[in-house]
């Protein structure tokens, strides 16, 4: 068996309007996930909000460190 612990998935989606793709790790798919589902959001409003966020703090920031961000700053709280 293969451990995947740190591998990227990518998913593709349709946020703000425009279809992109996100790579992050399996772990940081579930917590967003479940940040989602905690917030009644669905997956692709939540990383629109995080988007809109990133753009307006640090738009020099990649999507996928917002995401990452957001996610840490979320499950430590």
């Amino acid at each position: 068996m293969t451990d995947t612990k740190g591998a990227l998935q990518k998913r593709s989606m349709r946020i703000a309007g425009h279809r992109t793709s996100l790579a992050l790790e399996a772990e940081f798919w579930s917590a967003l996930e479940k940040i989602a589902r905690d917030r009644s959001m669905t997956l692709p409003v939540l990383i629109a909000s995080i988007d809109e966020r990133r753009g307006k703090n640090t738009p020099e920031a990649s999507l996928a460190s917002a995401v990452r961000v957001f996610v840490l700053e979320n499950r430590l709280s």
